[in-house]
């Protein structure tokens, strides 16, 4: 099993690119399924899940080319599978986005359950519920889901609760359904939009997206296209939260501050300098960072996915943090695994109270989700000593080569089996 060691207390300080955005390249993907023609898709990150994606679509039937790294070509001509097994499902939730997609063009689709998930519970009821509104009929039987639909019909589903890949998983099939979908309460995170950019340039008749109405009005059938997957918001605000908890300035290129508004502002108070251009940020920090509080919320509000890297800067700032997690309810596992490196947090609830100390101390620790991985690393860059990282796995699911690029930021990070 691969490790991080990291030798810690060294600012930040350079220049790098920020990948495409994991979150917004699976569904870009499975939204290949929908036509026969070629989906070029670029700007692709290479991620585990990014691979294992691309694994499950091959074994679907889908052609995949690739030109080079971050670009390749989709082609669905014959779906011969329709099934989403276990084995895919159980490493990679997010394969759940084939539903929508399979049972719209194929008019059947087998998926499993995905199962449990450390940071908390993550339904699939929503997409469920909204299928069997537009005509699907579906059962759940020995862990699968069996649905079957000759033809999806648009109408009315309004979601119980705001979920992005339920969104997502419904707009992609509601674009081959017949007559009008409109999709209340839906997800307005910029991946979302994204995918709806995609799907336009396909052909869909898509209006509404980043609002929490969406309607959609079915085609007969969608063409080929070629999309660039957004610059990866989380990514980019990590590097940020990782160059102000280390009182550096680094230059992040590729990327954009439309949907990085709630974590600029933090960043901000926090004493941060920025600045940014069409598709740059510079981040300078000049002084010891000063305590946030946040509360994290579905967008535009302040992501759930960067809690953990928050509570890091928080960990080495002027003054006390309350940091509110209202997303997922087992989003404070890296809480004991920063307390071994010296942090005084206390949990009560779904709150974590951050009393900022003077300096972190490098320790073993161990990795329990993505994020919670990535607020270990910025925690090793700032502690005294050395830091070793353990199940960093979790890492390579959502940061293309994280490493190299806080190596070429000058930092002392290295890979170990």
């Amino acid at each position: 099993m691969q490790k991080l060691i990291i030798q810690g207390g060294k600012p930040l300080r350079g220049e790098i690119s920020i990948s495409g955005a994991k979150n917004a390249a699976l569904p870009v993907l499975c939204a290949a399924l929908l036509t026969a023609d070629t989906l070029k898709i670029k700007n692709l990150p290479y991620l585990k899940d990014v691979t294992t994606m691309l694994t499950l679509l091959e074994e679907m039937g889908t052609n995949v080319f690739t030109n080079c790294r971050s670009e390749i070509d989709l082609t669905a001509t014959n779906l011969s599978n329709l099934v989403a097994p276990y084995e895919m499902v159980k490493t990679m939730r997010a394969a759940i986005l084939v539903l929508g997609p399979m049972l719209a063009r194929a008019g059947e689709a087998n998926i499993s359950l995905p199962g449990g998930c450390a940071i908390g519970l993550r339904p699939v009821d929503q997409h469920i519920k909204g299928l069997q509104a537009m005509g699907a009929e579906i059962k759940i039987e020995h862990g699968y889901i069996h649905a079957v639909a000759r033809k999806l019909k648009g109408t009315r589903i309004v979601m119980d609760m705001i979920t992005v890949t339920g969104t997502e998983n419904l707009m992609m099939a509601a674009t081959l359904a017949t007559g009008t979908t409109i999709l209340e309460n839906a997800a307005r995170e910029p991946e979302v939009i994204d995918l709806a950019n995609c799907l336009i340039a396909m052909g869909a008749k898509i209006h509404g997206a980043g609002n929490d109405i969406i309607t959609i009005e079915g085609v007969e059938s969608l063409h080929g296209a070629t999309h660039s997957v957004m610059p990866d918001r989380i990514e980019t605000g990590t590097f940020l939260v990782a160059a102000a908890a280390s009182r550096g300035e680094v230059h992040l290129k590729g990327t954009r501050t439309n949907s990085l508004d709630a974590v600029l502002d933090k960043l901000s108070e926090a004493g941060a300098v920025i600045e940014s251009g069409e598709n740059w940020i510079n981040l300078k920090m000049n002084s010891i960072p000063k305590s946030v509080n946040l509360r994290t919320a579905p967008y535009p509000g302040f992501p759930t996915d960067m809690q953990a890297q928050f509570m890091s800067i928080n960990c080495v700032a002027n003054g006390i943090a309350i940091i509110t997690e209202t997303i997922f309810e087992n989003r404070l596992m890296h809480v004991q695994e920063l307390k071994r490196m010296n942090a005084n947090i206390e949990v009560e609830g779904n709150t974590a109270i951050v009393r900022g100390v003077p300096q972190l101390d490098g320790a073993n620790v161990m990795a329990t989700d993505l994020r919670a991985s990535a607020s270990l690393v910025i925690a090793g860059l700032i502690a005294q000593g050395e830091t070793i990282i353990d199940r960093i796995y979790h890492l390579d699911r959502g940061y293309e080569c994280i490493e190299e690029k806080l190596s070429q930021l000058g930092a002392q990070i290295k890979r170990i089996n």
